[in-house]
């Protein structure tokens, strides 16, 4: 049988041992939390992207999905019709910004946002895309408004356009998170 002064090292060992052990068992699992967490949102907004793909493919007569220009001319309805899909797509994207970006990411997170540069990148190659954005920024977050604006200036410098005075305008560059193709 173990007498008091066994008993009282054995507690003296689990309480060094057995204490730091504890608390990182549990900021580990804090961290796994949380990065399952940030994998469902993105997992979710990248549900939601797939979502407005397939209303882009359901709208094709609007050339969408083509490199070029869309087909001219548009009649009103089909204009309409641009306007509300790329309307969803700025929300949508703005959601993925306020979710998604931070000043600082960890590696993980910058590869989780360079697939949404890319998609804006991507569309801000667009000029009926870049010219219908000062209308579509209007009471959109401001620092989303500056990342956005700054992606379709540079797009816009890249493809030779000047920009006006629309959202490029309004900002010098989107930050640099060193996530250019």
């Amino acid at each position: 049988m173990l007498d008091l002064a066994t008993w009282e090292l054995l507690s003296y060992v689990i309480t060094v041992i057995g204490l730091p052990l504890a608390i990182l068992l549990f900021f580990h699992e804090q961290r796994k939390e949380r990065n399952n967490e940030e994998e469902e949102i993105h997992q979710q907004i990248s549900d939601s992207y797939t979502d407005f793909l397939k209303l882009v493919l359901e709208h094709a007569d609007l050339g969408l999905m083509s490199r070029e220009a869309a087909p001219l001319p548009l009649s009103a309805e089909q204009q309409e019709r641009r306007r509300v899909l790329f309307g969803l797509l700025v929300s949508l994207f703005e959601r993925a910004y306020v979710l998604a970006y931070e000043n600082a990411m960890n590696e993980r997170q910058r590869r989780r946002w360079a697939a949404w540069e890319d998609w804006m990148r991507e569309w801000c190659q667009r000029e009926e895309f870049r010219a219908a954005l000062p209308e579509l920024l209007r009471g959109e977050d401001p620092d989303f408004v500056r990342y956005i604006g700054g992606l379709a200036a540079e797009e816009a410098a890249s493809a030779g356009v000047i920009p006006a005075n629309g959202a490029s305008a309004a900002s010098s560059a989107a930050p640099s998170i060193g996530l250019r193709r």
